[in-house]
């Protein structure tokens, strides 16, 4: 079931980039930890896609989000090698040029010998003209942010440092509440009255999620957020009437 929109609602996307994520060469564990923190400070997660390391891919993915969300957010493709081309892509569909920024190179230099600064590491000073950097405490080669794009690297524990140190900077929206009813019940048998309660709070947003038990009987968690904790508690408890009513079930 849908969620509904809120007049403050603040939305990001996020563009995960990589043919290592795409070919399943590896897992992707960006994506929950984002969506987390942000719902956390109220910025709605409302899109993801994930683009393979194709410049003219990466750009289109960037200008299309960028004007529909109030954030675009990316991962992966910051490092050293030939395939890192995010910050190449972020440049061309802003229109700005590129080079080894000085602010950048000097951050590296906090974590690498100068003699170690080959040409291959300075593609990690590369910015886009404009952009401010995202501070890396882990290992110093920065991030950036240009008008409203977010560039982060793909390693969890770097992407997660710069995540933290960008969203101080960022609008907030007022944080998403939830509570979680077990049914006890099947999907099939709580849809119905479940459809009638959500029709009943067109601001609310509730979730069904099925599992198997420890018998390995179906059963489902049911979800029920909204941003007003009144309105949650009044569509919480009337799952909760409706789960022990049980009518429904005969």
């Amino acid at each position: 079931m849908g969620e509904a929109d809120g007049a403050q609602s603040v939305t990001a996307a996020l563009v995960v980039i990589g043919d290592e994520v795409l070919s399943g060469r590896t897992k992707d564990k960006n994506i929950g930890h984002i969506a987390e923190r942000l719902t956390g400070v109220g910025i709605d997660l409302r899109e993801v896609r994930v683009v393979a390391d194709v410049e003219d891919d990466i750009v289109a993915a960037i200008n299309a989000l960028r004007r529909r969300f109030t954030y675009v957010f990316t991962t992966g493709g910051i490092g050293p090698t030939h395939d890192d081309i995010t910050a190449d892509a972020v440049a061309k569909a802003f229109g700005v040029p590129i080079d080894v920024d000085p602010r950048a190179r000097a951050l590296l230099l906090e974590y690498i010998p100068e003699k170690d600064l080959n040409e291959a590491r300075l593609r990690m000073a590369r910015i886009p003209a404009g952009a401010s950097l995202v501070v890396n405490e882990v290992s110093k080669a920065p991030g950036f942010r240009i008008e409203n794009v977010i560039v982060m690297a793909g390693v969890p524990r770097i992407m997660q440092a710069m995540l933290e140190a960008v969203l101080p900077e960022l609008e907030k929206g007022v944080p998403m509440l939830s509570e979680t009813l077990l049914a006890d019940a099947k999907e099939g048998d709580i849809a119905a009255p479940l459809k009638e309660i959500a029709a009943r709070f067109p601001d609310v947003a509730i979730g069904s999620y099925p599992f198997r038990d420890e018998k390995g009987e179906p059963n489902a968690h049911l979800v029920v957020r909204s941003r007003d904790p009144q309105v949650l508690a009044a569509a919480r408890d009337a799952v909760a009437q409706m789960l022990a009513q049980r009518d429904w079930a005969g």
